[in-house]
């Protein structure tokens, strides 16, 4: 079963491992989850599979580029505008979301993508399984797994209206107040 190299894989990953070069994740279409040494929120368990990702999305009209190297690496090292997970985390850890450049897209600014990135670099491990058509096996993951940090396809999930919320209250409040650079 798919969901058994994720909540149960043979090796957990650094921020540390996954960054060097090479690399251990492989540039191949595939899922990977997100487990944590210590929860980003005190409702939520520590030292589990807490979120699953795929690379590349399936879209109606084309697949994208991504592949789990490249999807892998961002989050550990991108911003929130470009990762849902990141955005999660931050939100959860109490981060202050605001908008930068033109005033769509939502960071923690380079100060707070920096504090999120060392957060995850101490707490975060991640594994992943490798397939041809991931986004085959993502609404089964979902479905099947408890992943509170999830919420495309997770309204079941007890956390899942307080996630929703804090992210909500997150976007308003970088909303109104005045676009950084």
């Amino acid at each position: 079963m798919h969901a058994d190299a994720l909540t149960r894989p043979g090796q957990l990953w650094s921020a540390g491992e996954v960054l060097s070069r090479p690399g251990p994740v492989p540039g191949v279409a595939g899922a990977y989850g997100w487990h944590f040494e210590e929860a980003p929120h005190p409702d939520l368990p520590s030292g589990r599979l807490l979120y699953v990702g795929i690379a590349p999305r399936h879209m109606a009209t084309r697949t994208s580029t991504q592949n789990l190297r490249k999807r892998v690496r961002y989050h550990f090292r991108g911003n929130a505008y470009g990762s849902t997970l990141r955005l999660t985390l931050g939100c959860l850890l109490g981060l202050e979301l605001r908008r930068v450049g033109s005033g769509k897209r939502m960071t923690f600014t380079k100060a707070g993508e920096t504090v999120l990135s060392g957060w995850m670099a101490e707490h975060a491990r991640v594994c992943w399984l490798e397939h041809p058509e991931p986004w085959t096996v993502e609404a089964e993951l979902i479905s099947s797994l408890d992943l509170p940090l999830n919420l495309d396809q997770n309204r079941h999930n007890s956390f899942h209206p307080r996630l929703t919320e804090m992210r909500s209250q997150a976007r308003q409040r970088a909303r109104e107040l005045p676009v950084t650079s």
